[in-house]
């Protein structure tokens, strides 16, 4: 009776050892291989680097303080472009805390450029909170604020963010868009020495 357990057991123990090699060990070795050699770039996160150090990822959001920095999106990401903590807020539209953060950052753009109609991706966070763009509209919105405070023309600027909107794919898979990272490492190409 004890041999036919076992002879029973035998074959599952083996296959799940195998798959366990196969699916849990070999099968990602290999993918990770292959995306060294074919994306390395896209591999390791697509990391920015100036002088040997990494200033950023082209695609995951960070935090612009700054005022002479574009800003993207607010961040739901633990306490802000948090990667380990990416998520939305999980707030709805009856959400009290919602619309009190909503409604400061709405009374802050308005103060800060009145009569304006302000983009509602730069008072609503993405659902990952790490997103790394904001529409063109959003962009165009900050241009007279970049424009004053880094003392360069306000048109030079609006030619750096019409260059900068990135087209759906293919033309018609996603919407017009705008990578803040990008953008901001031009903007300081201009001429204005960046911040420290």
């Amino acid at each position: 009776m004890n041999n036919d357990i076992l002879s029973s057991f035998r074959p599952a123990i083996v296959m799940t050892l195998l798959f366990a090699g196969l699916l849990g060990l070999a099968y990602p070795l290999a993918m990770t291989g292959i995306g060294q050699v074919i994306f390395p770039s896209q591999a390791n996160g697509s990391l920015v680097t100036r002088s040997g150090q990494v200033i950023g990822s082209a695609v995951a959001g960070q935090a612009f303080t700054s005022e002479r920095y574009f800003q993207t999106r607010p961040s739901a990401a633990g306490k802000g472009y948090d990667g380990l903590a990416s998520s939305g807020s999980n707030l709805g539209p009856t959400s009290q805390a919602l619309h009190d953060r909503v409604k400061g950052q709405v009374d802050a753009m308005k103060a800060a450029q009145p009569g304006q109609a302000i983009p509602a991706d730069l008072v609503t966070a993405s659902g990952s909170g790490l997103d790394p763009d904001i529409t063109p509209q959003a962009a165009f919105y900050q241009v007279g604020r970049i424009a004053r405070v880094r003392g360069i023309e306000a048109e030079a600027v609006r030619r750096l963010v019409a260059g900068s909107v990135q087209q759906p794919l293919f033309g018609f898979l996603g919407e017009p868009r705008v990578n803040v990272f990008e953008l901001n490492r031009r903007l300081d190409g201009l001429g204005a020495k960046p911040a420290r």
